[in-house]
């Protein structure tokens, strides 16, 4: 195992070589924000969120790997606008109803919109007319709360290792469906996995209640991201 040394906010620290960045800085205390990355899943770089400078040019933290010398910074007033535009952005074309969500206080989005002091979204709501699929006997897929992070098609298999949801319709029609062939014999574990895997509310199991009551929730205690940083 080599180990690189890099600069990370104006300090120098070792990471090792080809590590994911977003991880590597977490190692070391800093914190870069992320929806579409998940621990041991394939990063796609698909939210840009977690977009960071690396010798001046933005890369996304979740695809880029530590090398020797590079230099990052994680935050800037323009990296930060940057953040909060698309954390408004999802909010503004989706439908989210954080007070009746059953995710609200487990929810990254809803987190994230409160780290970056989100009141009303500078963009006009889209209100789009989406369904919610009910009809598999273990899932509900709520199309209105999906922001398409593609954390479920990249993280939940089936026992043959076929992704049991896939991408449906094309261009601004584009949803995340249930595949109804791979998804048919899936376990209640694989199907509590599928709803632990959406940032969001968008997979929820059926016959499952609330665990942890509001109050008590994930972010109802501390703001997203101060599990990392000092």
């Amino acid at each position: 195992m080599a180990f690189v040394r890099f600069m990370l906010d104006g300090q120098e620290y070792l990471a090792e070589e080809g590590a994911q960045l977003v991880a590597a800085a977490k190692d070391c205390g800093v914190y870069i924000p992320t929806l579409c990355n998940y621990p041991g899943v394939r990063p796609k770089g698909a939210c840009r969120i977690c977009t960071v400078l690396v010798n001046g040019i933005p890369h996304t933290a979740c695809t880029t790997k530590v090398v020797e010398d590079m230099s990052v910074v994680t935050s800037t007033p323009e990296l930060e606008a940057f953040r909060k535009s698309i954390v408004e952005i999802l909010f503004a074309e989706g439908n989210h109803l954080c007070p009746i969500c059953e995710r609200s206080g487990n929810c990254e989005l809803q987190a994230l919109a409160y780290r970056y002091r989100m009141t009303v979204p500078q963009f006009p709501y889209l209100f789009p007319k989406r369904d919610v699929e009910a009809w598999h006997p273990k899932l509900i897929k709520d199309h209105n709360r999906c922001i398409l992070c593609k954390r479920c098609i990249r993280g939940i298999f089936n026992e043959e290792g076929q992704a049991i949801f896939a991408f449906g319709k094309r261009g601004d029609r584009l949803i995340i469906n249930i595949d109804p062939e791979t998804s048919k014999d899936i376990s209640d574990e694989l199907a509590q996995q599928a709803m632990d895997i959406c940032p969001v509310g968008a997979i929820l199991r059926k016959g499952k209640g609330f665990d942890v009551p509001i109050g008590r929730r994930t972010y109802d205690q501390q703001p997203i991201g101060s599990e990392v940083a000092p």
